[in-house]
């Protein structure tokens, strides 16, 4: 059981990052359609249980130390080369995201300018690229509980302290800015986008389990965790809407309604989060080129992050806002390479 936590926690780890963690992800992606954000929430569940549970499984299966070998093998010679060249690229620019997540992190909560943020997370991100696998796999997983307990105060509070209904709400709610022309393909966007950005590392967390049953059913339930996240996050930001929609981290602001000393703490935790897909998708990026724990590993490292900590002056909200929605269309190549992935794989006996 200990180690279907561990994998279930370090996919939830790496999928969950400053979008999501912040609120932002949420509020575009699902409340900002009202009450059908939250058919799309569950529609989003049942996705990310099923792709989870086969990225894991299959990383276990194929033994994957990056995720090259393991997409060529389920996505074909010539699909493999797309499914590889969105995976890179998601990587990246995820990675870019979460430092400019880092950055708006600490300005908002505590008013430092924002390169402060970026500068810690990016220094922490290269010193834990030094470490082994497992370890980083360990660091990843143990951040997660953190964050489903904040979550679920988050969500209790604000339902239960809404000074309207949503019904009255739901009007609020959809006038918000969106990126999609209807709930369902903004829901199919979200899960194809943290697909594409979760899979590299997911199929190299399955590929240190041995057990490919038990690296299924850490994905499976690393999937539905996620899903119970996004309906309460989804929740708690349509309750207030009116409050904090104007805000880049819409959850961090509900905490600091509740108590500021909660919010330093939730700031923490955010930080915590964000560091975890930012190490996820940096390493799952220089691992599709160089071995790891190498002295050109380590080399890649540090100019990857430092390119990435100059592109993340973009800024946190309009890389969310224009970047996701981009890699969630891309992704749609690797989610029908996934679903159809078992079938593949027990037709040539892998």
């Amino acid at each position: 059981m200990l180690r279907i936590l561990k994998i279930a926690g370090a996919f939830v780890g790496v999928i969950v990052g400053a979008g999501f963690a912040s609120g932002q992800e949420v509020l575009q992606y699902f409340t900002s359609f009202g009450y059908k954000g939250t058919i799309a929430a569950v529609v989003a569940t049942a996705l990310f249980a099923y792709l989870g549970m086969i990225l894991t499984n299959i990383g276990s299966r194929l033994k994957a130390d990056s995720h090259k070998s393991a997409i060529y093998a389920i996505s074909g010679r010539y699909l493999g080369v797309i499914v590889d060249a969105i995976i890179i690229f998601t990587l990246f620019g995820v990675g870019v995201v979460m430092i400019a997540g880092a950055g708006a992190t600490v300005n908002q909560q505590f008013g430092l300018p924002v390169f402060v943020g970026s500068i810690i997370m990016s220094v922490l991100v290269v010193l834990a690229m030094m470490l082994k696998i497992d370890k980083v796999i360990a660091v990843i997983a143990s951040i997660t509980p953190f964050l489903l307990v904040f979550i679920v105060i988050i969500s209790v509070y604000s339902l239960s302290t809404m000074d309207a209904s949503f019904a009255a709400l739901n009007p609020v709610a959809e006038s918000q800015e969106k990126s999609f022309p209807n709930w369902f393909v903004s829901a199919i966007n979200y899960v194809s986008f943290n697909i594409a950005l979760g899979a590299g590392m997911a199929l190299v967390t399955g590929g240190s389990e041995k057990n490919p049953r038990i690296a299924g059913f850490g994905g499976l339930l690393g999937g539905l965790a996620i899903g119970v996240m996004i309906v309460l996050s989804h929740l708690a930001i349509f309750a207030k809407i009116e409050e904090v929609a104007s805000y880049d981290l819409p959850l961090l602001k509900i905490v600091e309604d509740i108590s500021p000393v909660l919010a330093i703490l939730m700031s923490i935790v955010l930080f915590g989060m964000i560091f975890n897909t930012a190490l996820g998708m940096f390493y799952g990026f220089v691992a599709r080129f160089f071995e790891m724990d190498t002295k050109k590993a380590h080399t890649a490292t540090i100019i990857t992050v430092a390119t990435g900590f100059v592109l993340s002056f973009v800024g946190f909200t309009t890389l969310v806002s224009k970047f996701y929605s981009l890699i969630g269309y891309l992704g749609l190549f690797l989610m029908v390479a996934l679903i159809y992935a078992p079938f593949k794989l027990k037709r040539e006996g892998k």
